[in-house]
């Protein structure tokens, strides 16, 4: 196969769905219009030019999944979607393990977005498999709302299981280990990386939705931030505790300056705060702990309490429990030593 791959620029977003083809006229018109344009809507549309189409249209901040549909497209993108089923995505899964990974390097003269393989890069673990299928079933599911697909077409994503093994990391810390991190954080030579990090940990936001914070955008007497587009395109609000409301205060700056912002630009972009927190964690002596780790720590310490799964997942921003339901073990061990505490002496 060939190293290179590039997922091609789609056709203007209003041409995506059948109703932009479909005059305005009167209501039965339309209806007869509507019946006419999707008996003649394309029966040969290719998985390359669905993920074309797709991505023209996606809104959501996930920067990994241009990569990922890349390999798909490599693998699947001369295929129509008539020929597709589960047992092709079963193949195509597999071979997909053994392919390296692809990184960006860049866009071509007409705008497409670039992938080689990437040297050394390690085996995929099930759980990248796992976020690979979620790519490509989003979008078939996607065209299959926007009427592209075949009609009465199933997506064959639906006949695969995921792999065992995703949730098995849920990484939080203990308290030593956070004061330490803490401390680690307020030395730092970024003089807001303890604010950013208390802020992740007790909001459960990812990196990139707090790096994209402007002070527009938070409201600290109401107590909540208001992110736009997270990861899976849908907006989201974030509860700011007292404490976070405290430790943001000293920064309050103009409504378009990053909250957390890069000292060098004024504030006026983003921080890069990878190098800062990588010493931080040096100095509190921790291993095996990322930034993302954080939000594990929000949503253990949450489940530890007693809190719902669904309340969890609301404030983590999943659309679904199947992600949230990677802690639920630990609501099983607090019902344990409740019941414990509350029944262990009867005999």
């Amino acid at each position: 196969m060939n190293p290179a791959t590039a997922v091609p620029a789609a056709p203007v977003a209003a041409n995506c769905g059948v109703a932009a083809d479909v005059p305005a006229s009167t209501p039965a018109g339309g209806i007869a219009e509507r019946l006419r344009a999707l008996a003649e809507r394309p029966q040969a549309m290719t998985v390359r030019a669905l993920i074309g189409r797709y991505m023209a249209v996606y809104a959501g901040r996930d920067h990994t999944r241009s990569q990922r549909l890349a390999a798909w497209d490599q693998l699947l993108g001369d295929f129509t979607l008539e020929r597709l089923d589960s047992d092709v995505l079963y193949a195509a899964r597999a071979e997909l393990k053994a392919q390296p990974a692809l990184a960006f390097k860049g866009r071509d003269h007409e705008g497409r977005r670039i992938f080689r393989t990437r040297p050394g890069a390690r085996p995929k673990t099930p759980a990248t498999l796992n976020r690979y299928m979620g790519a490509i079933a989003a979008v078939f599911t996607w065209g299959i709302e926007q009427r592209l697909s075949p009609r009465g077409w199933v997506n064959p994503c639906r006949g695969i299981r995921r792999l065992p093994g995703e949730h098995e990391r849920v990484r939080w810390l203990e308290a030593e280990d956070r004061e330490r991190l803490f401390a680690a954080c307020r030395a730092s030579r970024y003089p807001r990386l303890f604010a950013l990090v208390l802020t992740a940990m007790l909001t459960g936001a990812r990196k990139g939705e707090l790096l994209s914070l402007r002070w527009r955008d938070v409201d600290l007497a109401g107590g909540v931030a208001r992110l736009g587009r997270t990861k899976n395109g849908d907006r989201r609000t974030l509860v700011l505790l007292p404490q976070v409301v405290d430790v943001l205060r000293p920064f309050v700056g103009a409504p378009d300056r990053f909250v957390f912002g890069s000292t060098r630009a004024k504030y006026q972009a983003p921080a890069v705060v990878d190098s800062a927190f990588a010493d931080a964690l040096k100095r509190a002596r921790l291993k095996d702990f990322k930034f993302h780790d954080l939000r594990h720590c929000c949503a253990s310490l949450m489940v530890q309490a007693g809190a719902d799964l669904h309340v969890v997942a609301e404030v983590l921003g999943h659309r679904t429990l199947t992600t949230t339901r990677r802690y639920a073990h630990l609501k099983t061990q607090t019902k344990a030593q409740a019941m414990a505490a509350a029944l262990g002496e009867i005999k």
